[in-house]
């Protein structure tokens, strides 16, 4: 598994994604099809930056963005969806306890 951060520079199919994680699931020629918290979509390559974690970071971040896909709904509130945006963007492979408590809420109340 390949992680990466998405880089938006001058592409405006991928604004509000700039900082997002990216679990790479495919690679093409010049682009890759991408996972992120909120959907799949496909980036060129320019548009990718690794995050040169260890395989074992790799797999704790894959396994936040997993939770994170699984409460993430188009349906639910804005300021939820921001929240969960966020924790998609984070500069490094854990939650905080707090971040952990607040994502462990969600999961509950919105997971049936």
């Amino acid at each position: 598994m390949e992680l990466y951060q998405i880089l938006a520079k001058d592409n405006p199919e991928l604004r509000g994604k700039g900082g997002c994680w990216a679990i790479v699931t495919q690679v093409n020629d010049f682009s890759c099809t991408v996972r992120t918290c909120d959907g799949e979509l496909t980036v060129g390559l320019r548009h990718l930056k690794s995050f040169n974690y260890l395989p074992a970071e790799c797999q704790q971040m894959q396994e936040i963005c997993d939770r994170i896909s699984r409460v993430y709904s188009s349906s639910l509130e804005e300021s939820v969806q921001k929240f969960l945006e966020s924790l998609g963007k984070l500069n490094r492979g854990y939650l905080t306890a707090l971040e952990e408590k607040v994502l462990s809420v969600l999961e509950l109340e919105i997971i049936p």
